[in-house]
């Protein structure tokens, strides 16, 4: 990459931080409590312009050819906290909190990249099961110490691009004719998203364990 386009594309990401910078100390000035919907907006805003930079950033280090990409996928999903984990008939992924839809790819990339970095380097060391009929379990957990205004509907998550990437590694289909999707919702120790998928005969085990955990708040 010559120095010039180098040049005006780290220029481009400058001019995004002093945006990140105004929206945070609007967030640190409005009352939530007051002006929730405002604070959701903000807040919304502040994610997905430091995504954007995340992602444009990548992008650059990928262009100059500084760091192979896995090895970069594989830093960042160890930033994100992504825990993958499996049994005979069940695997776990453990993930950041899932944003809001957006239409824009670049942002869906900001999770799905080093997801798939992690499913690549994990099948490299494990067997994961293939599920053929299954049930994907979406636990969405909210840190319990945070308002309770932050939990937001199913049907408004990026759970669609998770699935996909994950489909590929250890499912036949994702269509609604070889699973079935569950979402519960939890209070926690900090945000995050836990994606169990299993084999339909597993699920009704995994349901009561919940219940008797009392962390039943789902949408099936």
């Amino acid at each position: 990459m010559d120095r010039s386009t180098l040049s005006t594309r780290l220029s481009r990401i400058e001019e995004e931080l002093p945006k990140l910078f105004n929206t945070i100390n609007a967030m640190k000035i409005t009352n939530t409590g007051t002006y929730g919907k405002n604070y959701e907006e903000l807040s919304l805003d502040a994610a997905q312009r430091a995504e954007k930079i995340a992602c444009s950033l990548r992008n650059l280090i990928f262009a100059a050819n500084l760091v192979e990409r896995p090895l970069l996928m594989e830093k960042v999903a160890e930033v994100h906290g992504i825990v993958i984990e499996h049994t005979e008939n069940t695997v776990s992924i453990t993930l950041p909190g899932l944003m809001p839809k957006r239409t824009k790819r670049v942002n869906t990339t900001f999770l799905t990249d080093p997801l798939h970095a992690s499913l690549t380097a994990y099948t490299k060391e494990q067997v994961l099961p293939r599920f053929r009929d299954c049930v994907i379990c979406f636990s969405h957990i909210f840190d319990r110490k945070l308002s309770s205004r932050r939990i937001r509907d199913y049907d408004n998550l990026e759970c669609k691009q998770i699935v996909d990437t994950v489909a590929s590694f250890i499912m036949t289909d994702d269509s609604g004719l070889f699973c079935d999707a569950y979402h519960t919702t939890e209070f926690g120790s900090r945000d995050c998203t836990v994606l169990t998928i299993m084999e339909k005969t597993a699920f009704p085990a995994w349901l009561k364990t919940l219940e008797e955990q009392g962390k039943l708040m789902s949408d099936f």
